[in-house]
Formats: C-alpha cells, structure tokens, sequence
C-alpha cells in the first residue's frame, strides 16, 4: 500500500494523502487583493487531488510584500478578495487550504520576476525596504533601514492581524515563512544580522524575533489550529545559517508547539552555491525529523512518483511538498496514484475521465 496515498494528521485535520502543493508566488495580485488570476490557479490546483494546498506566500503588510503584484492580507479589502476566491473554491473542492505568511524584508520593493526581478528604489515608485541590519541583499543594492523596537512590534502585531484574518476566511493550516532570505531568515542568518542588541549575535538572539512571531500566532490561534514553519535550512554560504543551527532552531519551534517544519534552503545570499539535483534538500528534512520528531515536510526537485513515495516510505520526511512539478503537471497526484497503486479524489465532473484500465483509481470528492 502506498504511504505516499496514506493520510497523515494535523492538529484535529486530516489530510488524505501526503502530497502538498507548496506556496507559489504569482505576482497577480492588485494592491494586495487576489485577482480572477488566483480564482482559476489556485481552483484548477485545488481540483489536484493533494493532500494540501498552500495559497502563495502572502505579505502582512504593503512594505512586506516582494513586488507591487504581492498578494496580502492587511485589511478588510485583501481579506474580501480572498474570500471571494476561497468561497468559489469550496463551492467544488474539499481539499484544506493553508497560507503561507510572510514579510519580505530587504527583499521586497522589487519587479515581477517577468519584468526582470530588480530593485525598485522608493524614487521610482517602490518603497523603503527594513531588516535586521542595514546590509542590502544585493552588493551596491539600496540599503535597508534596520528594524528599531517599535518596528519590530508592529511587524509581530502584523503577523499576528493577518493570521487573525487567515482564521476568519477558514484558512486551515498556517504557515510562517522564516526561508528564503525573507525577514525572518534574515533575523535567523549572521550574514545579514549584525545587531548588537538581544536580537543579534548569538543563536539564541538570532532565533528570539522569528521565536517571537511564531509565538505570537501560535497564542492567537485556537489551540487546534496547525501553525508550522518554513525554514531554509542552509545559506550555502560558509558562515551563515547552516543545517546545525536550524536543527536547534527547529527543536525550539517544538517547545513552542509548532505543528509541522517545511524544509527548503537558500535565498538569503547572491553568493549561495546550490547543487541542485533530485531531491537535494531532503537530507536536511531528514535530519530535522530524526532529531526532533516535528511532522516534517521535504521540497525541493521532486518530480517522480517513485521518487516521492521513497523519500515517505523511508522515513525521511512525512509528506513531499511541489511547486514547479505541480505547475508542470497540475493532475501529479492522478498520475502518482495511477502508478503506485493507490486512489486519489477527483471532482464528479471529471470522473468519465477515469481510463478504462484504472477503474478504481478515482474516489468522487
């Protein structure tokens, strides 16, 4: 029997098998607000058969977003464009949905990927940029206005207000995003926190603001609610954030009762040097797992059926999260099911689709 098709709990949810479909930014929204883009991506994926899916990263505030495209959830008219988009997709899917919350530091004020990427400076129409410490990410890039206590407050009441609004729209898990090179990685990651207060130096100050958020969420959400995290394991970078650190970052998660670790890596430095092959980040989920027992999620490169049901079977990780693959391919969980054996939901209008050899591979959703 497939574990990859075996269902796994969350909290008080249960999800039918350990496929999830991981945060993809789509840098379509209009001033934070989800558009009619995300109603027909993120409806076709939820029609999958995943155990999971994430909604894209989404900024907590209009200076933490990427781009100018961001999608967000900071006031009553974010919240009222989502919910739209995720009335429509209950309306037909029964799939859970979480969110990804996120602020992205030094990193945001950017163009969409298509229009190149670059730094938007607040002269030509982009904004002031924070962090931890005023490093740009980029050498020669516009430097960032180092987070004072009050700053740093009113990023954890964002966190804690858009998680707030997430709960309200039936959001069922969520996820803080500490990876990546975003705020909270940057708090994390010596290469770009210098503080000399108690949020800089040690290990133990450098966790104590990303610490702090989680904790935060974790209080103002009902004691059922799954809150995870997702972490970059590794700069690839000598002398940054690396698996040892985010091991210990992971058991203090633990203690302060987060549900489930996502583990990817990078994103914090244009000098990382990434091997990226098959299922290059799963050692580090592994790891993770083994030295802590969390409920741990692997991403990274993993494109095959037989792939993923190994890395389950195995016990490296308890469930394998898509993002490119998914995009490539939105009925994966279908055709991993067909080829391990096992049965996948499927909305009643597509199960004529069922090919004639593989009778039993759809349940009705």
């Amino acid at each position: 029997m497939s574990k990859l098709f075996s269902p796994i709990t969350l909290g008080k949810l249960v999800l039918n098998n350990r496929i999830v479909i991981s945060p993809m930014c789509q840098y379509s929204a209009e001033q934070g607000q989800a558009s009619d883009w995300h109603l027909i991506h993120l409806g076709h994926l939820a029609l999958s058969g995943a155990g999971l899916l994430f909604i894209e990263a989404t900024a907590v505030s209009p200076d933490g977003r990427i781009s100018a495209g961001d999608l967000g959830l900071w006031s009553d008219q974010t919240e009222a464009a989502l919910a739209r988009v995720i009335k429509s997709i209950r309306q037909y899917s029964a799939i859970p949905i979480g969110m990804q919350l996120a602020h992205a530091g030094r990193k945001a004020s950017t163009q969409v990927p298509w229009q190149g990427g670059q730094a938007i400076p607040p002269e030509n129409g982009g904004w002031q940029t924070v962090a931890p410490s005023a490093l740009p990410f980029a050498v020669n890039g516009d430097q960032p206005l180092a987070l004072d206590e009050a700053g740093l407050q009113r990023i954890r009441d964002d966190f804690v207000s858009a998680a707030q609004r997430a709960h309200s729209l039936g959001i069922d898990v969520i996820e803080l995003h500490a990876a990546h090179g975003y705020l909270l990685h940057q708090f994390l990651s010596p290469l770009s926190n210098t503080r000399g207060d108690r949020y800089g130096g040690t290990l133990e100050n450098r966790m104590r603001f990303p610490l702090e958020v989680f904790e935060a969420i974790r209080a103002a959400m009902p004691a059922d609610k799954p809150v995870g995290v997702r972490i970059s394991a590794t700069d690839w970078v000598a002398g940054g954030w690396d698996i040892e650190q985010s091991a210990v970052f992971a058991k203090e998660l633990q203690r302060r009762g987060c549900a489930f670790i996502d583990v990817s890596s990078g994103g914090l430095s244009p000098l990382q040097q990434i091997p990226a092959e098959p299922g290059y980040q799963v050692p580090f989920a592994a790891r993770i797992r083994r030295e802590t027992g969390l409920t741990t999620i692997a991403v990274g490169l993993i494109t095959e059926p037989e792939q993923a049901e190994t890395i389950i079977s195995s016990g490296q990780a308890d469930m394998v999260a898509l993002a490119r693959g998914m995009l490539y391919d939105p009925r994966w969980p279908w055709h991993a099911a067909a080829k391990l054996g096992a049965r996948v939901d499927a909305p009643k209008q597509y199960l004529r689709s069922q090919p004639r050899e593989l009778k039993t591979l759809f349940k009705p959703s």
